[in-house]
């Protein structure tokens, strides 16, 4: 028994086939100006995005405008097919500006990569040659042809048009692995997850009969990539940022903790009014400096320097050291009552007293310290300046001791019996 609805006439199932491709050029087209409001707002995005560098905004820029010419192509060339009221040549622009698009489409996202190697050269040549490919093909019927009710087929070279997209498609994989070697494991994950998106819209359509998901595919890969790329410029900021940190509040010569740091450290410090009762500063100061560079130049200076300020944080440890100045350092230690502070002195003294430099000369520190809990009433600022005035105490009687005058030029002479030092 036949149902009615197949009776009579077809005109029915013919209406009820136009109604259906009616809906799905709708919903075809539906999601094609999706994808290019994407791809617009993609632009916007970064236009406002000060991160990127004005070239690679330009590149970023030439690949969405791309993908959308690329996907306008193909929806004229849905539209068009089969359209008997609308002339011929037409349809043959749509299809030769999709054969020539779709390709450069996907090149563009390799290129988006910014991975400067022979894949990004070859398809670049690959696409320089289907495009002229396409501009002879097209017109001479080599890729299509239209039949009498304007439907298009393909074109005895049709082969050629395939194996280039399928040579694109290789390099996006291609580019795609390569460029997740430079990111962490974990980073390198959403690299890949947006390989397979674009891989899938573009599988889906080729594969699929009356699919349309590649430029899906690739708008949602673009936009991927650009928050994929945002995210780790931003990430490459914060760490050029945090190394330029790390620079003004290390001192570049001795490792310690820069003048800059140490300002910084005591202004907050003394921001707080009081201080912990169990810190200790100490003031430490290298004596004869002056002498050692008369004497062996400033390379040897440098060195008694570079010398004390590893002799500070190999007995100190954790303990803040800063360079305040040329031969001077504070250090901010913890630590409770006279024994700790005195014992501290007394390791870096010993420490010192093992070295000898190059030049053979040797390494001497005067040094002062303050305890908080011995003094309640000082701040950060006021337990450096008491430190200070027991550092210059104790430079003073090693002056005094040794009978050295800062003044003098012939220190090492004096060691080797050549001349004298004492006033």
């Amino acid at each position: 028994m036949v149902m009615p609805f197949f009776t009579g006439s077809d005109s029915v199932v013919r209406a009820a086939l136009k109604k259906w491709e009616s809906c799905m050029f709708s919903f075809y087209t539906s999601i094609m100006i999706i994808c290019w409001m994407t791809l617009a707002v993609l632009c916007i995005l970064i236009n406002k995005n000060e991160h990127i560098q004005p070239d690679a905004k330009k590149l970023l820029y030439a690949t969405y405008i791309i993908l959308a010419i690329a996907a306008m192509a193909e929806w004229c060339g849905v539209q068009l097919d089969g359209r008997t009221d609308m002339p011929i040549w037409m349809l043959k622009v749509a299809k030769c500006a999709d054969y020539i698009f779709t390709p450069m489409a996907g090149g563009a996202l390799v290129v988006q990569i910014q991975l400067r190697n022979h894949w990004q050269k070859a398809v670049v040549v690959i696409i320089l040659i289907n495009t002229i490919f396409q501009l002879i093909a097209v017109p001479g019927g080599w890729m299509l042809l239209v039949d009498e009710n304007h439907h298009y087929i393909h074109g005895p070279m049709f082969r050629f048009y395939f194996l280039v997209c399928f040579t694109v498609y290789a390099v996006i994989i291609a580019q795609f692995t390569l460029y997740g070697m430079s990111y962490r494991k974990q980073n390198r994950v959403s690299l890949y997850t947006i390989m397979a998106i674009v891989m899938l819209g573009i599988i889906m359509q080729e594969l699929g009969d009356n699919v349309r998901t590649e430029y899906l595919g690739m708008t949602i890969g673009a936009a991927l990539l650009f928050i994929h790329y945002s995210e780790f410029s931003q990430m490459n900021v914060d760490n050029y940022i945090e190394e330029q940190q790390r620079i003004l509040l290390t001192d570049a010569m001795t490792g310690a903790m820069s003048r800059y740091a140490y300002s910084r450290d005591l202004s907050s410090l003394s921001e707080h009014g009081s201080v912990p009762d169990d810190l200790l500063v100490y003031s430490v100061d290298v004596n004869g400096l002056k002498q050692i560079n008369d004497s062996l130049g400033h390379k040897g200076g440098d060195e008694v320097i570079i010398q004390a300020a590893r002799c500070i944080q190999s007995v100190f440890g954790d303990a803040r050291c800063y360079r305040v100045g040329g031969d001077e350092f504070v250090v901010v230690a913890r630590g409770h009552g006279e024994d700790t502070a005195k014992g501290l002195l007394d390791k870096l003294h010993a420490e010192s007293a093992k070295w000898t430099g190059s030049g053979g000369q040797k390494l001497t520190m005067a040094v002062g310290y303050a305890i908080s809990g011995d003094n309640k009433g000082l701040n950060a600022e006021g337990l450096v300046r008491k430190a200070d005035l027991a550092m210059y105490a104790a430079k003073s009687e090693y002056y005094r001791k040794t009978g050295n005058d800062r003044r003098k030029r012939d220190y090492f002479a004096e060691s080797k019996g050549i001349g004298s030092a004492h006033n």
